[in-house]
């Protein structure tokens, strides 16, 4: 084996390669829709019965779900990334702070060029963050990790609080003229950032990055509020690969209770929330406070639920071909990331084919399911040819600053 796929560890790129489809199925409304339709079945159009179901199966399924495999993954890379080069006798927090150096001018390219979810960006700093911490015991890193996740949650709900009860207070009929006037503002402002993106969006290449350029700090304001979920994630991942859950040395039984319990747990938090939100009809304020901040601990759980599911079923899965597929997805996780954002501004934004704002939650399934295809399909053959996918292979070269091999050695 080439040394780009030289003793990878399968269970990261499988579940990275779960990973990389399954947050398409979350980022597809931001793609297809403006930045309210992540939270509400009835953004761009009036929402039908289909509508609702697709919505919520993905909040349950996926939403917050797949952005934490994707943080956990990038913990115990960037822990292992650094153990190889120092078992190599190389400085590897030093090659590791380069190669966030260039994840993060990669990230804000893919921001400013294509499409404003970027998260790599988010990564690299979050990352260097990580790397300035000290590094203990994998049970000090999950204590550490958990007690800052606790307070950012605490300190979001204090945050969030006033706004949670106003938004009560007018849904029950109960609140005072100042209340609604409060609550009829904050929707206004979410109705305007609405029409402003949308006017970017389905306009040129080059409204959409004035538009964007206009917000050119926005990655880095984005990484400060979310700093305290993902470098909790980041710390779980490498305590997790400290632990040697991805090696494959935990008992079969703390698999099955971490899978048991973990998407249990998670699934029924999600599941109550979903529910008293249909029933609601999608509270906005809620809803953002939900997704972005109070079901974290549900998401967690789920995510880690999901990891050991995955390590259950590993062989099982990798003796299959579309166990098999994934995994080569999981390999080229950061050109598949960057390509599907290529692949679904061409079909909403204005610049190609122009279908922002025409579809729902149901209907967007379809463009899922095609990205998934994609994904799957071009993966392994690529591999099969490649020591390495495009971006990887740009990263790694970066990082080392020098050209490595791409093309494998033809075999007689």
């Amino acid at each position: 084996m080439d040394s780009a796929g030289r003793d990878r560890i399968a269970a990261l790129d499988l579940i990275r390669g779960i990973a990389v489809l399954g947050i398409l199925a979350v980022n597809v409304a931001g793609f297809a829709g403006p930045p309210s339709a992540s939270y509400t079945p009835a953004i761009p159009l009036a929402a039908t019965s289909a509508d609702a179901w697709a919505f919520a199966a993905m909040l349950v399924l996926f939403e917050g779900k797949m952005r934490a495999l994707f943080s956990l993954l990038f913990g115990a890379s960037m822990l292992l990334f650094v153990e190889r080069a120092d078992a190599q006798g190389r400085n590897g927090e030093g090659l590791q702070l380069r190669r966030l150096g260039w994840l993060a001018l990669l990230g804000y390219l893919h921001y400013l060029l294509l499409w404003s979810g970027d998260i790599l960006f988010i990564y690299a700093v979050a990352g260097f963050v990580a790397l300035l911490l000290p590094r203990g015991k994998p049970a000090t890193l999950v204590v550490a990790a958990l007690l800052l996740f606790s307070a950012w949650q605490v300190v979001n709900f204090v945050q969030w609080q006033p706004s949670l009860t106003t938004e009560a207070a007018v849904r029950s009929g109960t609140a005072t003229p100042l209340q609604r006037e409060n609550l009829a503002e904050s929707n206004e402002f979410y109705r305007q950032d609405d029409r402003e993106k949308t006017e970017a969006l389905t306009g040129t290449w080059h409204d959409r990055f004035v538009y964007t350029l206009h917000r050119a700090d926005m990655p880095l304001v984005g990484a400060f509020f979310v700093m305290g979920e993902t470098l909790t994630y980041i710390l779980l991942g490498m305590a997790l690969l400290s632990s040697g859950f991805f090696a494959g040395e935990w008992q079969q039984r703390h698999l099955r209770q971490l899978a048991g319990w973990g998407t249990g747990l998670g699934g029924l938090a999600t599941l109550a929330f979903v529910r008293w939100s249909a029933l609601n009809h999608w509270p906005e304020t809620a809803m953002h406070f939900a997704i972005g901040y109070g079901l974290g601990f549900a998401h967690l759980a789920m995510a880690l639920g999901y990891m050991a599911l995955c390590m259950l079923l590993m062989p099982h899965l990798l003796a299959s071909a579309p166990g098999q597929r994934l995994e080569a997805a999981g390999r080229m996780a950061f050109s598949n990331y960057i390509g599907t954002s290529l692949v679904m501004t061409a079909l909403f934004y204005g610049w190609g084919m122009g279908r922002f704002g025409h579809y729902g939650p149901a209907a967007q399934t379809g463009f899922v399911l095609l990205g998934w295809t994609v994904m799957l399909a071009w993966s392994a053959p690529w591999l099969a040819r490649f020591r390495q996918g495009p971006l990887e292979w740009l990263w790694r070269s970066l990082t080392e600053w020098k050209v490595l091999p791409f093309r494998r050695k033809a075999t007689s």
